[in-house]
């Protein structure tokens, strides 16, 4: 693998378990396709760093398990934001 995507790799799976950002939120934080921070977490990280990609691997999950619920409460706020302004 070559070095600047090692070194890519390795700062995605940084920043998102700092923050326990989705890949949404890397990707556009870090100007990149959503696509490519999945590959690079799921896959390329491992063949890097195994324990970080331990600690990204549980991130992820918890977002996957939550995205439901901040899905639902996207969607409230869309009707409430359509409910102000009608009024």
């Amino acid at each position: 693998m070559k070095d600047y995507i090692s070194e890519r790799v390795i700062l995605l799976a940084e920043y998102i378990i700092e923050n326990k950002a989705t890949v949404r939120k890397t990707a556009k934080e870090f100007n990149i396709s959503k696509s490519t921070v999945h590959k690079d977490v799921t896959e390329r990280l491992i063949s890097v760093n195994k324990e970080l990609a331990k600690k990204a691997k549980v991130v992820l999950d918890e977002n996957k398990a939550d995205r439901h619920i901040r899905g639902g409460l996207a969607t409230k706020q869309k009707y409430e934001n359509k409910k102000a302004k009608g009024a």
